[in-house]
């Protein structure tokens, strides 16, 4: 069996890694584990940091990927190719071109194991493949339902739902849902919804698993 290591921002990531990532990919002959990023405490850090942590786990010989926001990437973190790809106006396309200079700036000899992977704009955009779980796993009384209802009007998918500072995936949750605890929900969720529908509703995340299963398998 071959070996993933995907190397997350956060604890949501890793829980949803190791409960709904990791018995897929076990179906596919992937050993899957999900260590936090390192020398963070629980968000991004300096592309150097997470480069040297990419490789760190290559040179170990697992393929490795990444499982972090793009929402929380700003430019004093030196992802390789940043400045350049503000200027692509299209999403999909300027997070194709971050991946490739990521991919551009490991070693050689290890390169070929690691899928470079940011999630757009953030993991609990993803919860919005299906928001029908919402109402079966809170109350009318600990959430506004309306309120996640209208965002997946906005959006042409879960993906493109905005990513600024009072309207990324999260934030939208959090006015929807006061109690709602990421750790604690994000993971069970996504089970609800189903690992099949998120990937019919989000065409980046989907290529992503497409693409590990290509290359890894």
């Amino acid at each position: 069996m071959n070996r993933l290591v995907i190397v997350c921002e956060g604890q949501t990531e890793r829980e949803f890694c190791n409960d709904v990532l990791r018995p897929f990919f076990a179906n596919k002959g992937i050993v899957v584990s999900a260590p936090l990023i390192k020398h963070s405490k629980g968000g991004i850090v300096a592309w150097n940091h997470l480069k040297r942590q990419i490789e760190n786990h290559l040179n170990e010989g697992a393929y490795v990927s990444t499982f972090i926001d793009y929402y929380g990437i700003k430019g004093q973190y030196e992802f390789p190719g940043w400045e350049e790809a503000l200027n692509i106006t299209d999403k999909t396309e300027r997070l194709k071109f971050l991946f490739d200079c990521m991919s551009k700036d490991i070693s050689d000899d290890i390169r070929y194991r690691f899928i470079p992977y940011i999630q757009l704009h953030e993991f609990e955009g993803l919860l919005f493949s299906d928001v029908s779980v919402f109402k079966k796993s809170f109350c009318e009384t600990e959430m506004d339902f309306d309120k996640i209802k209208v965002t997946t009007e906005e959006a042409e998918n879960p993906e493109m739902i905005n990513d600024g500072p009072e309207t990324a995936p999260s934030k939208r949750i959090l006015k929807a849902v006061p109690g709602y605890d990421k750790v604690i929900y994000g993971s069970c969720l996504a089970m609800e919804i189903g690992f099949d529908n998120i990937r019919k509703k989000c065409p980046m995340f989907n290529r992503w698993i497409e693409f590990i299963l290509e290359k890894v398998v």
